[in-house]
């Protein structure tokens, strides 16, 4: 049996020997997009632990392989590694694309914190996560002000609407993970649906420089990116805790994520917020208190050939607005206005009482993309959203908990964009979009609908192009169209209707005289036509010059067209105009950068001129069954608008840094030879900050904030009657208030607790002084003083 065995093993094994191992594989590395070979790639051969590298023509040769399979994992600099799988069976040739600029084309990078630049010629700036963590408390808006140029347009201080260079609302694209926002956006007093703890990246783009979000962005587009995706095996996350003295209001945010190399991922995260009533230097805000409760899921696979995402959020807002703000008529108003404090003071409470507003928004997103060989990319994607808006008046009897404005917009987006990139000297971009919309108007709420029921139909299409010319210069340009198309039912008094003419200039959109109202169907199209140009310019290793031009097309959007009643919210009847046609913008604007080891300067200027730029303004008072009111109209005009922002960073030595950021706007009204209302004034910010890295990366910044006063205003003030004294009062509703200076104090250290675990902890002690002061943008600043004092702590695990 033994000779047997021996026998058997030895024919084994001499069959071993006889295996046929002459087999060569030829192998060929390119680039994935223009097929050019890629030089000095790594390629190592698992089975036989050797390592091979390409040529100058990319390819590479493994001599003396036997039958089988062999794994190779190829390896290069600025490349994704990619592992391939073959069968051996004869000599075999084989070619293997890799991703050669994948840094170029900000796809799934392994550094998930890099920033992201949406353009290359306009006038844009990145906010980081670093510096968005300080807001985890806040708001989109009060972020936003980091940027040069951008202020914000407020209703107290829960309510914060950005403003680019003078711009806001329906004027300001907001793009949250690829999907354009709709919540509408029309009101001032209307805040973005967006939970500031759900971004890790914003961009700001002055200017209408991203048409493929849109060609009605006449102010800007903001760019909220969530977390890169890592392609390894990881799990992370972090988990923040605030809290606050003014409002004595608390923050919690985390988030998790998970990641493969395979390029599978998921990730959660979530937030709440509360605050109670809040409190100027020396009185209390009553009923200024917020509750924010929000949460975002996502997950999918991403790979450089193809990929899926399906993302969710969902943000529920409860907002209490200031008590004294209501205003019961006109007298009301006059008698806020003269008053030196709010005429409702109540003890501090974290109750949210009518007037109020009450905000859900959910978003849902499916995208799938395909990379192709020699050409490029396509992405599909469908996003749908859903606001429900309610804003309750302080009102008696059975109706008091009902909501006076009671609104619900649904939004369904499907687009497809192509990416050619297989020559990156010369990229090409194009898409088209559609867009299904339905706002319902609940009429159950007692009062007259404000805006009406309607459906509005969105189709797009675009094209833009990016030129490498050479080392130092790069030029784009893009051409964009746009139809809307409005479709709305809507109920008018005959009084109103006769009264502004409709019944003569509009009398196909009556549908049924009831008597005193009128049913009409009011049916607008509107064909837009947007471009943009623009170049860079590398004037030598550390500087750069960016030119630009833009023109934006924006229909008016139903609120300019359709208002018609008491504003709740706003204290104020407000009146659109169905006369009201496309604002046409056209926008140059230039930017300088110089950039040295120590120094860096930013100079942004811009000139922007608006043909039937549409805005509201007081016009008169009507009387109403609750006493009189202000009236204020939805008008056009022919504008300009045009400034310069500067920013400024010197870094004196490896510890203190000095800043600044400097911003001036004008904006006139070309037809009445007037200023353009709610401008924001000059303002000059600066900082000095303490690093000091071996101190547990202590930092420590003191920021001096000037607002000068708005001396460039239009008079907009009016006379009213006292029906029981018979005096007549001017109500002053113009003037702005004084300039003000605040002091604001930030410190941070990052403390290791173990190899891949820190926790920051971060002090921030805004309006150190306590001072008094009233913000012209604030629209409640006729009713109290803005905040003072407030200190927040903050702590991140990071984990």
């Amino acid at each position: 049996m033994k000779h047997f065995i021996a026998i058997i093993a030895l024919f084994v094994s001499l069959s071993g020997y006889s295996q046929d191992c002459n087999f060569i594989f030829l192998g060929e590395i390119v680039d994935f997009h223009d097929k050019t070979p890629i030089v000095g790639a790594t390629i190592y051969i698992k089975e036989l632990d050797k390592y091979v590298a390409s040529d100058i023509d990319g390819k590479f040769k493994i001599e003396s392989l036997c039958a089988g399979e062999i794994t190779l994992i190829i390896t290069h600099v600025a490349c994704e590694n990619k592992t391939e799988k073959y069968t051996i069976t004869s000599d075999t040739f084989k070619t293997i694309s890799l991703e050669h600029h994948i840094e170029e084309l900000n796809e799934v990078s392994v550094n998930a914190n890099a920033n992201k630049n949406e353009t290359k010629t306009a006038q844009e700036t990145v906010i980081d996560s670093k510096k968005l963590k300080r807001y985890s408390s806040l708001s989109l808006g009060d972020a936003l002000k980091e940027v040069p140029g951008i202020s914000s347009i407020n209703t107290g201080n829960t309510i914060v609407k950005p403003m680019i260079n003078g711009m806001h609302s329906s004027r300001l694209l907001i793009v949250n993970n690829n999907v354009r926002m709709q919540d509408q956006e029309w009101g001032i007093e209307h805040a973005p649906s967006i939970d500031i703890n759900s971004a890790n990246q914003i961009s700001v783009i002055k200017g209408s420089g991203a048409l493929r979000y849109g060609g009605d962005a006449v102010g800007g587009v903001v760019v909220i990116n969530p977390r890169r995706v890592i392609l390894k095996d990881t799990l992370y996350g972090n988990t923040t805790l605030s809290g606050q003295t003014n409002g004595r209001g608390f923050t919690a945010s985390t988030s998790l994520n998970k990641t493969f190399k395979t390029g599978w991922f998921a990730n959660v995260q979530g937030s709440v917020k509360q605050n109670g009533d809040f409190e100027s230097p020396d009185y209390l805000l009553t009923n200024t208190g917020a509750k924010s409760y929000g949460f975002t899921a996502n997950g999918g696979k991403k790979t450089l050939e193809s990929g899926f995402e399906v993302f969710y959020s969902f943000l529920n807002n409860e907002i209490g607005i200031l008590r004294s703000s209501h205003i019961g008529n006109i007298n009301d108003l006059v008698t806020a206005i003269n008053s030196d404090e709010p005429f409702v003071v109540d003890d501090f409470s974290y109750d949210i009482n009518s007037p109020k507003q009450e905000i859900r928004h959910h978003l849902l997103k499916g995208l799938y993309y395909k990379r192709f060989q020699n050409f490029g990319k396509l992405s599909l994607q469908y996003d749908y959203q859903n606001n429900q808006r309610f804003e309750f008046d302080i009102r008696v009897g059975e109706d008091r908990d009902k909501p006076a404005l009671d609104l619900n917009l649904q939004t369904h987006t499907v687009s497809a964009d192509v990416v050619v990139d297989s020559n990156l000297d010369r990229k090409l971009s194009f898409g088209v979009m559609g867009r299904y919309q339905n706002n319902f108007a609940n009429p159950d709420t007692g009062v007259r609908r404000l805006i009406p029921d309607y459906d509005k139909y969105d189709f797009g299409i675009y094209g833009t192009s990016e030129w490498k010319l050479n080392d130092d210069v790069t030029i784009d340009a893009g051409l964009r169209y746009d139809f809307n198309r409005i479709d709305a039912k809507k109920f008018y008094r005959t009084s109103r209707w006769e009264e502004r003419g409709y019944d003569v200039e509009f009398a196909e959109f009556e549908i049924e005289d009831l008597g005193t109202q009128i049913l009409t169907n009011p049916i607008f199209n509107f064909h837009n036509i947007s471009a943009s140009a623009g170049a860079k310019f590398d004037l030598n290793s550390n500087s750069y010059l960016l030119a630009n031009y833009s023109l934006a097309s924006r229909p008016p959007n139903p609120s300019e067209l359709f208002s018609d009643g008491l504003h709740h919210s706003a204290a104020r009847i407000e009146l659109g105009d169905l006369r009201l046609d496309q604002e046409i913008s056209n926008r140059i604007s230039a930017t300088y950068n110089v950039q040295t080891s120590n120094f860096e300067l930013n100079v942004d200027v811009f000139y922007n001129r608006i043909n039937d730029f549409i805005y509201i303004r007081p016009f008169g008072v009507e009387q109403t069954i609750r006493g009189a009111f202000p009236v204020w109209n939805f008008t056009k005009t022919d504008a300009e608008f045009f400034g310069i922002d500067i920013s400024a960073n010197y870094d004196i030595n490896s510890n203190f840094n000095l800043s600044n950021s400097t911003s001036f706007i004008k904006a006139n009204d070309l037809d009445e030879n007037r200023p353009i209302i709610d401008i924001p004034p000059f303002n000059i910010n600066n900082a000095i900050t303490f690093n000091k890295a071996e101190w547990n990366n202590f930092s420590a910044s003191l920021k001096s904030e000037w607002m000068f006063r708005q001396n460039e205003f239009p008079d907009f003030n009016f006379e009213v009657t006292n029906a029981s004294t018979n005096e007549t009062t001017v109500v002053d509703i113009s003037t702005p208030p004084s300039a003000y200076h605040l002091l604001h104090f930030y410190t941070e250290a990052t403390f290791p607790i173990s190899k891949k675990t820190s926790l920051n902890v971060g002090l921030n002690i805004n309006n150190l002084l306590n001072t008094n002061y009233r913000n012209y943008l604030n629209r409640l600043r006729y009713f109290a003083d803005d905040l003072g004092r407030n200190i927040l702590l903050q702590v991140q695990l990071t984990y």
